[in-house]
Parts: C-alpha cells; sequence; structure tokens
C-alpha cells in the first residue's frame, strides 16, 4: 500500500469513528473516557464537550438531550469529589433543568441528580432551595413506591430541618417514619442517627439523654452493614460531643472509634476529610492542647485551599482571595479565632472572625430565598457578638476610639440585611430578574396557602407550585451571570453624625446577642458601648413588661406593678431622662422589637392618675427603625399637598365590624383630600391600583401577626393577605399607617426583626409606617388617629405628630383614665425618618409681594428724582444771587 492510499485509510477511519460519530456518541464517549481516568483537569474536557453542543445550531433529539444529562450529573459528582462546590450544584441544576424543559424519561433523576443537589444545597446553607428538591423526589419516589428514595428524602429534608432550626418537625418526621414505615434495620439506624442529632440540638439545659440513647440503638443497626461505615463514623462523632461536656476519656474512646472508622473508609472527598481534622482541632483546644490544635487547622486549610501556604507561625491565615462558600472552611476560621483568643492575640482572633465574615457574605451571594438568607444571619449574629467583647476589651487596654466605632459598624451589618438587600434589588435589578422574583413568591403564595389546610392540604397542588418555583429559581440563578452584583456601600459615620444633628436626634441601638445585651448611644458625634446585662437576666423583666399589653386589664388592675417594672426595664436599658435633643431614634433588638418605649417610666410617683405618670414620652418625641443605615437614607419627604389612599372595609353587619373606623375615615376626609374606599369597596385590587402617587396611605381593618405556623395577615373587605403577598407592590409613599392589631408582630428573628404586616410595606418600598404592636381598641385608636392627621395637616413631622397625638390623648378631659392606660396610647410606633416637611410654597404671596417690592423702589426712586431736581434749581438760584451781590 502506497503513501497516499495509507493517508486515504486513516482519514476514512477518522471519519467513521471520530467524525461520523452522532452528538449521543461523542457526549458518552468522553463521559466514559472521563470517569475511567477522572481528574480535576480533565473536568474541562468534559465543559467543552457541553459548549459545543450547545453552539451547535443543530436541532437536538431527546436521546442527545439525555446524554448531555448524565454528562452533566457525572460532571458534578466529580466537581464535589474535587472540592469545587459550587461548581458541582451549577452541573446538578443544569441537568435538571435540561430534564425538566424537555420531559426527559429512563434516566433515574432522582438517585443520580436530585438527591446530590438537594444534600449540596444543605451544605451551602440554601435550605429553601434543599427542602423544595427533596420534597419534590419525596413525591416521585411516593408515586413509583420507591421504599429506599423515600427513606432517603425523609434523613435528607430531616437535616434540612435541623440546620434551620426547626428541630421538632425533624423529630416529629423521623419517630413517625420509625414507627410505621416498614424499613430494614440499616434504614432505622441511620434514621436513629439523625433522630439522636435533632435531640442533641434540642438539648439546650445540659440533658442529652434522649440523644445519646438513639445514637447508642443506632451502633448495632449501623455495624451490620459495612456500606454504612460513614454513617457509622458520624453516630461515634455524636456520642463524643455528648461525651465531651462532662467525661472527656469516654469521649476520646469514641473519638478513637470514629477515627478508626475514618482511615479505612475509602478516597473521601475534600470537604468530608477536612470536616474530620476540625473535629480532631476542635477536641485538642478542648483538652487545652494548642500546639496540636493548630497544626491540625492547618491540614484543614491544606485540603480545602490547595494554594494555601504559611511561612511563619505569625503568618497562619488563608489568603482572602483564596476563600470560598465553604461551612467547614467558615467553621475552621471561627476554630482559628478560638486559639488566637486562647494564645492572648484578640487582634489576630478579629483578623480571623473577619474572613468567616467574608466567607459569610460570599454564601449570602449565592442564596435566593428570604428564608436561607436569614439563617444564615442567625449564624453571623453569634460571631458578632464574640467580636463586640474583643473590641471592647482592646478599647478598655487601649482607649482607642476606632474600637468602638468598628464595633458598631460591623452591628450595623447584622440588622435587618435580607430587607436591605431586598431595597437594593429594588433599585438596582434588571426588571427581567425583578419579574422572576415576583412570580417565585407568587407560588411561595400558593404553598404556604394550601399548607394552612393541614390535613386537607392538597399535596400534588404543593409539588406542582413548588416546581414552578424551582424552575423560575434555576431561570433566575442562571441570568445572574449576566449581571454584576453591586456591593454593599461602605458605612459613613460623618454622614450619620451630620444627620443626627440636623435633626436634633440621638440615637440608640441595641444588640441582643447570646449571653449579652449590647447598647450602642450616638451623641454629639460620639459613639459610646455599654455591655448592659446578662441576656437572660435581661430578658425577664422586659418579658414580664410587654406582657402587661397582652389585655387591658393586666395594666388596670395593678397599676403600682405597672410603674415598677415600666421604671426597672427603663433602668436596664440604660435610657436618658434628659437630653439637650428633643428627638430619639430608637434601633431594637430580639425582645425589643415589641417593646413600646414611650410608655418607660422614668420617674417613680405613686399616682394611679396616668395622665400624670412621668413617661419617656414626655422627654422625647420616639421614632424607630430595623438599622441606622437605613434611618441615614432614608427618603426626602415631598413637599406637596397631601394625598391620601384610605381603604376602610368597615365590615358593617359582619362579626367584624369596626364600628369606629367610621369615624377615623370621616375624620381624614374632612382635613385632606384623597381616595377613599370602604365596606365593599375596600378591596384588595381597588387598594394596590391606586397607590401610586398617593403621599399616605391608609388601611383602617383587622390585622393579625400569626404564629409559628401561619404567617402574619393583613384583612380587606374580600380577602385575606398575607404579609409576604404584599413584597410585590411598589410603593413610594411618604408614609403608610396600619391602623389595625399587631401590624408590627409576626414571626420573630433576632438578625432580621418580625415578619409582620408592617415588614411586607416594607418590602415593597414604604419607608415611613406608623404601625402597631397589639391587638388595639377601635375606639382609642379612632381618637388617636383624629389627633394624629390634625397634626399632619400642620405639616408637623410624622415623629412629632406621633408623639403629639399621644400627649393629646393623656390630656383630653372626655377620656377616663381606665381609658388612658398605656395599653391605648402607646400601642403605635412610628418607624422611619425624623425631618418636618417644608411648608408648601405660597407662590402668590411671593409674586405680590416681589411687585409690591418693585412699585415701592419704582415710587421711591421717583420721588429722589423729584427731590434732586427741585434741589437743583435751589442750587442754581442761590448762586445767581451770590453772582449778582
Amino acid at each position: 500500500m502506497n503513501l497516499y492510499h495509507l493517508y486515504g485509510f486513516i482519514f476514512l477511519f477518522l471519519n467513521l469513528n471520530v467524525f461520523g460519530q452522532n452528538q449521543e456518541d461523542k457526549i458518552y464517549n468522553a463521559v466514559d473516557g472521563f470517569t475511567a481516568n477522572p481528574s480535576a483537569e480533565a473536568l474541562q474536557n468534559l465543559r467543552n464537550i457541553e459548549s459545543d453542543f450547545w453552539k451547535s445550531a443543530k436541532s437536538k433529539t431527546k436521546d442527545e438531550l439525555l446524554a448531555i444529562v448524565i454528562l452533566n450529573c457525572n460532571k458534578a459528582y466529580y466537581e464535589n469529589q474535587f472540592g469545587q462546590t459550587l461548581k458541582a450544584v451549577k452541573s446538578y441544576e443544569n441537568a435538571w433543568m435540561v430534564y425538566q424543559k424537555y420531559k426527559l424519561q429512563h434516566y433515574d433523576i432522582v438517585e443520580f441528580c436530585l438527591k446530590p443537589l438537594g444534600n449540596l444545597y444543605t451544605v451551602l446553607g440554601d435550605y429553601k432551595n434543599a427542602e423544595n428538591i427533596i420534597k419534590q423526589y419525596y413525591f416521585i419516589a411516593n408515586a413509583e413506591k420507591n421504599k429506599g428514595q423515600k427513606v432517603a428524602a425523609i434523613l435528607n429534608l430531616s437535616n434540612v430541618y435541623q440546620n434551620s432550626g426547626r428541630v421538632n418537625e425533624a423529630i416529629e418526621m423521623l419517630e413517625k417514619t420509625i414507627d410505621s414505615e416498614k424499613i430494614t434495620p440499616s434504614q432505622k439506624g441511620l434514621l436513629l442517627n439523625n433522630l439522636g442529632t435533632n435531640y442533641l440540638l434540642k438539648s439546650n439545659n445540659g440533658d442529652f439523654s434522649n440523644a445519646e440513647i438513639a445514637f447508642l440503638k443506632a451502633v448495632p443497626l449501623l455495624q451490620k452493614d459495612k456500606t454504612y461505615s460513614e454513617n457509622l463514623f458520624n453516630t461515634y462523632i455524636n456520642l463524643y460531643r455528648i461525651k465531651t461536656a462532662y467525661n472527656s476519656k469516654e469521649a476520646t474512646a469514641y473519638f478513637e472509634k470514629a477515627a478508626n472508622i475514618f482511615d479505612k473508609l475509602p478516597q473521601q472527598e475534600p470537604r468530608k476529610k477536612a470536616k474530620f481534622y476540625l473535629e480532631k482541632a476542635f477536641l485538642l483546644l478542648k483538652q487545652n492542647n494548642v500546639v496540636n490544635a493548630q497544626s491540625e487547622l492547618k491540614t484543614v486549610y491544606k485540603i480545602l485551599l490547595p494554594n494555601y501556604n504559611y511561612t511563619n507561625q505569625k503568618n497562619i491565615l488563608p489568603d482572602r482571595n483564596t476563600l470560598y462558600a465553604e461551612t467547614v472552611l467558615l467553621d475552621a476560621l471561627d476554630l482559628q479565632a478560638e486559639i488566637f483568643l486562647a494564645e492572648n492575640e484578640p487582634k489576630n482572633a478579629l483578623k480571623s472572625y473577619s474572613l468567616s465574615f467574608h466567607i459569610e457574605e460570599l454564601f449570602q451571594s449565592i442564596l435566593v430565598y428570604e428564608d436561607s438568607k436569614i439563617i444564615t444571619q442567625i449564624r453571623n449574629r453569634n460571631r458578632t457578638e464574640k467580636c463586640l467583647d474583643i473590641y471592647k476589651l482592646l478599647f478598655e487596654t487601649e482607649k482607642k476610639q476606632s474600637y468602638i466605632d468598628a464595633a458598631f459598624i460591623l452591628t450595623e451589618h447584622t440588622k435587618s440585611v435580607v430587607l436591605k438587600d431586598h431595597l437594593r434589588n429594588l433599585e438596582s435589578l434588571p426588571r427581567e430578574q425583578k419579574l422572576i422574583l415576583q412570580q417565585m413568591q407568587n407560588w411561595n403564595t400558593i404553598i404556604l396557602k394550601e399548607q394552612q389546610k393541614m390535613e386537607m392540604a392538597n399535596i400534588s397542588k404543593i409539588n406542582e407550585a413548588i416546581q414552578k418555583q424551582n424552575k423560575l429559581m434555576l431561570l433566575y440563578k442562571s441570568n445572574e451571570e449576566k449581571y454584576d452584583q453591586t456591593s454593599q456601600a461602605s458605612f459613613d459615620l460623618q454622614k450619620l453624625y451630620t444627620k443626627l444633628q440636623k435633626d436634633d436626634a440621638i440615637l440608640y441601638e441595641y444588640f441582643w446577642g447570646y449571653k449579652t445585651l449590647h447598647l450602642f448611644t450616638i451623641e454629639n458625634n460620639q459613639i459610646k458601648l455599654k455591655s448592659i446585662c446578662i441576656a437572660h437576666i435581661c430578658s425577664e423583666p422586659v418579658i414580664r413588661f410587654t406582657r402587661l399589653f397582652h389585655k387591658p386589664e393586666n395594666i388596670t388592675n395593678d397599676i403600682g406593678n405597672y410603674q415598677k417594672m415600666a421604671f426597672i426595664v427603663h433602668e436596664k436599658l440604660l435610657l436618658p431622662s434628659k437630653s439637650d435633643s428633643k428627638n430619639l431614634i430608637i434601633i431594637p433588638d430580639g425582645l425589643l422589637n415589641s417593646l413600646p418605649f414611650e410608655a418607660l417610666i422614668t420617674k417613680k410617683t405613686k399616682t394611679t392618675n396616668f395622665a400624670k405618670m412621668y413617661y419617656l414620652l414626655n422627654d422625647f418625641n420616639i421614632a424607630y427603625n430595623n438599622s441606622a443605615e437605613l434611618y441615614l437614607n432614608t427618603n426626602v419627604l415631598s413637599n406637596g399637598k397631601k394625598n391620601i389612599l384610605g381603604v376602610f372595609p368597615i365590615f358593617e353587619n359582619t362579626n367584624y365590624t369596626l364600628r369606629f373606623s367610621k369615624n377615623e375615615l370621616e375624620s381624614i376626609k374632612h382635613n385632606f383630600e384623597g381616595q377613599f374606599f370602604e365596606n365593599e369597596n375596600a378591596t384588595f385590587s381597588n387598594f394596590k391600583n391606586n397607590t401610586a402617587e398617593k403621599s399616605i396611605i391608609h388601611l383602617s381593618t383587622h390585622a393579625s401577626s400569626g404564629d409559628l405556623e401561619t404567617p402574619a395577615s393583613i384583612r380587606f373587605y374580600d380577602r385575606e393577605i398575607l404579609f409576604s403577598e404584599l413584597y410585590n407592590l411598589k410603593l413610594n409613599p411618604d408614609l403608610v399607617v396600619l391602623s389595625a392589631c399587631e401590624t408590627g408582630i409576626g414571626k420573630l428573628y433576632k438578625a432580621e426583626g418580625a415578619m409582620s404586616v408592617a415588614r411586607g410595606f416594607q418590602f415593597a418600598g414604604a419607608r415611613n409606617l406608623l404601625f402597631s404592636l397589639w391587638n388595639v381598641n377601635d375606639y382609642t385608636t379612632s381618637v388617636f388617629m383624629d389627633d394624629f392627621y390634625k397634626e399632619i395637616k400642620h405639616n408637623v413631622s410624622f415623629v412629632k405628630a406621633t408623639a403629639n397625638a399621644k400627649r393629646e390623648f393623656l390630656k383630653d378631659e372626655t377620656i377616663p383614665n381606665a381609658k388612658k392606660s398605656p395599653y391605648y396610647w402607646s400601642a403605635f410606633v412610628y418607624y422611619g425618618a425624623i425631618e418636618e416637611t417644608e411648608k408648601p410654597t405660597n407662590y402668590i404671596f411671593y409674586i405680590i409681594s416681589f411687585l409690591a417690592i418693585i412699585g415701592l423702589f419704582l415710587g421711591f426712586n421717583h420721588y429722589r428724582n423729584g427731590k434732586s431736581s427741585q434741589n437743583s434749581q435751589n442750587r442754581e438760584l442761590q448762586k445767581n444771587k451770590v453772582q449778582n451781590h
């Protein structure tokens, strides 16, 4: 065979075996070649194959699309093995998007995509996504009667619940499954292990007996099956954690058992190896073996950060630019800070915590759902509290104000983070992304409302809504890459000082930590930090005081007790009794979110006359806010004519009748122009279709704070609206007045505040709000609102109008003493800006005045010119007389 024929043969061979391959074969051959010799570098070939596939103009067959799904699942598996967690999530998401979009079949999408994806979401703290994915594959497994996948779904869902603080739900679900389902011994061992973990989290009083019993029951069941060695390892680790509290010898024994299993496990993915060495470091630090604990931590860094390098003992911390969203790395840096503190190096501890905060920011940037973001912030708060203690210690040692300033700015970063992020998104997100978020929120509302039906809930409807929401979430995340993410602006203390001075105000910001209640005060361009008391000691009088407002008779039946508790709380919270400033801004936290500060007593008396008591209200106009940043960035108020949208369902001739709401309506109508809807016209659609260009939105209706299961809501004539349904409204009024019960109360998160009706309006864009902290009285509310709007009519600031209306209420001689109880007048609190609106410009007055000035000027000019001419003539005559002489 000559050379020409040889080349021809080779070309024909290549055409038949490479160029002649169809797309499907090409993809499968690439996957087979990779899995035979997997490596982090070889992953790029799979990415190139996928990229070429989508670039091809040729139409795709279902077999080819399924091949791409399988490629992504394999790629994701190995990306996770090589420590590329975020890339793994993206690959699984791509596989799931294609599988759903093209309605593909004949592949175990649950086992090879949804299960690992749900687990990775849990690892990243993306609990809402994890829950949605797991519920989807539970629904699929249940329909296909796949017992193994059902049990896996329950196990993984319990992990989500335990990590997101829903421990009781996890325990209930696991116990029900163990008692009622036909499961294998190994499956029972897995469920018992998860049950023990949840009991461990629930045991905050030091009683770990239920957890220990569950773990000990799990051990023999898991020992029988070698495929569950990793789970047995986790069980021993949990038993070690229990014993560290009171029996170090037994704890060490359990840890050694876990270590023996770990050494025999097949090749572990990096994060699992790192997690084990982190446990070793934690145990060594518990034993005060700081040197070896540090050595184990270095191993953790080397596993998770391939480029990690340190030159000496003083340069142990990894480079900030090499960090990524990883919980084991986060825990390692937190433990590193503890080691620095054990070595009396508080400044290095702060540097380590700073890196932890950076990782938390990376987590926040990849989370879509509000629930997951809030849970992440709770973790952040515990770290913040430790930093505050360090800053306070450094200030006491070195007397540098910069430490207190840094502590305040750090605290600000924990305040209502999700709300602040949402408000930034309203301004910066592209329209397409906003629409996707709105649709996701709509599906979430459908899920919540269906779940409220409990046993009557339609599971298929919930699953369909979760599927729709999940598709939108994947679309949102895929679009994120197109847009630049705006970074959070740094907090400008000087601007805050200037604004406080302009507003004639002082600011009190609280941080309710796990151990301590901290207070920042800002007055005369200086920040001070005080640690008030141990948190549980502070909580007792605050809880007793707020309980007095549950019913009116709690106060009127024992006025002396009210005065006593109101004075104690005032003293505990270190509030001022007097100041040169007339306005007081309060940033509450934790339990303080439901406390009416105006009603606190500044001076003891024996009077039973409510009007003669010394309230904090007497000394200040009080405005609240979610954070100092929100106060600093409040919108400038419009100074035009007040135009009101009033919604008054009244509910005449029903069990919900609000008799005095009619008085409220007439009072506002008498003072202001606007658009008013009452009774059957006070519908949700009439409300949301008429909010544009209204300076004040007033709703007089019923509302509920909800409970742990039921979200807060507000009632229109035709329907009840959940607080989260308000998120999609676009509002920009000067003020929203929520004249209803409990509009500021809801499920409370220390980091974020109350999930209340008021929060729903804040998410919609309302920056200034007047809302209630408990059940309000129909009659006294109408009196208060009448006084409030009379003040507003005279262009008094909202904060001053609120305070004056309360003072007028106490002065009103037509109101009996019992109705002057703080229960009736202090329910409404004002959140927002405190500057006064400028008085409307009277242009006619100015024009007339201007013309009058011109007239006077011309008249004076004429008179002066005439006088000048006469004087000139007189001088000429005098001159002639002299000449004649």
